[in-house]
C-alpha cells in the first residue's frame, strides 16, 4: 500500500525518472512488465499499466468532449424552454384555440424532456464521481445525450408549427412544420448515421477479400 503525499510531492516525483521513482516505491523496472505511476484525484501515487493509463486517459477526453456537446445542447433548449414559457403570458395566447394551446403544451412537454435528459449525465457523473465508474456514466451519457437531441428536435419542430400557425396558419403552417422535421431529421440523424453506416463498411471490407481470397 503507497503512502500518501501532497500534490506538489507526487508531481515531483513523477518528473523524476522512472527507474528512480519506481525505486522510490520499491517497484522492479522491468522490459517485460513495465509499471506507470499516476496521480488520483484524492492524492494519492498508484501504479497503473501502460495500457490502463492510455485507457483512463481515452475515458476522460470523451466524458470531456460529451460534456462539451451537452453544454451546446442545453444552452440552446434553455432558451427555446423560457421563450416557450412565455408565450403562454401573452394578450394573444389567452385568445388562442384549442389546437395552438395543444400545440403548445406538447411542444413545452417535449422541451422539458430534453432538459431532463441533457442535464442527467451531469448529475450521473457528480453522483458516481471517484467510484470508478467512468465508462457506465460515458455509456448512459450518450444514450441521454441522443435521446435528448431527438425530443430537442421535436420541440423545435413543434416551437416552427406554432409560430406558423399563429404567423400565417393554414396548410402553409403544416409545410413549415414538416420541413422543419425534415432539417431537423436530416441534420442531426440521418447524415451522421450515413456517415457512421459508411465507415464501417469501410473497415468491413479488408476482412471480406481476405475471406474471398481463402
Amino acid at each position: 500500500m503507497f503512502t500518501p503525499f501532497f500534490h506538489r510531492d507526487a508531481e515531483r516525483l513523477l518528473r523524476e525518472p522512472l527507474p528512480a521513482t519506481l525505486d522510490h516505491f520499491g517497484l522492479s523496472f522491468t522490459t517485460r512488465q513495465q509499471e506507470w505511476l499516476t496521480l488520483s484525484g484524492d492524492g494519492y501515487v498508484v501504479a497503473v499499466s501502460q495500457a490502463e493509463d492510455s485507457h483512463q486517459r481515452r475515458l476522460a477526453r470523451n466524458l470531456n468532449e460529451l460534456l462539451q456537446e451537452l453544454r451546446v445542447a442545453q444552452a440552446g433548449v434553455q432558451i427555446l424552454f423560457g421563450f416557450l414559457l412565455s408565450i403562454a403570458f401573452t394578450d394573444r395566447y389567452a385568445h388562442a384555440d384549442d389546437y395552438v394551446r395543444v400545440t403548445h403544451l406538447v411542444t413545452i412537454l417535449f422541451a422539458a424532456l430534453s432538459i431532463a435528459l441533457l442535464t442527467a449525465p451531469a448529475a450521473w457523473h457528480r453522483i458516481l464521481f471517484r467510484r470508478g465508474r467512468r465508462e457506465d456514466v460515458i455509456e448512459v451519457a450518450n444514450r441521454f445525450a441522443i435521446w435528448g437531441l431527438a425530443n430537442l428536435a421535436v420541440a423545435m419542430t413543434g416551437t416552427v408549427l406554432l409560430l406558423a400557425e399563429v404567423v400565417v396558419g393554414g396548410p402553409w403552417a403544416i409545410v413549415l412544420g414538416a420541413f422543419a422535421a425534415l432539417l431537423f431529421g436530416t441534420l442531426w440523424f440521418a447524415l451522421p448515421i450515413r456517415e457512421r453506416n459508411r465507415d464501417s463498411t469501410d473497415e468491413d471490407e479488408p476482412e471480406d477479400e481476405e475471406d474471398r481470397g481463402e
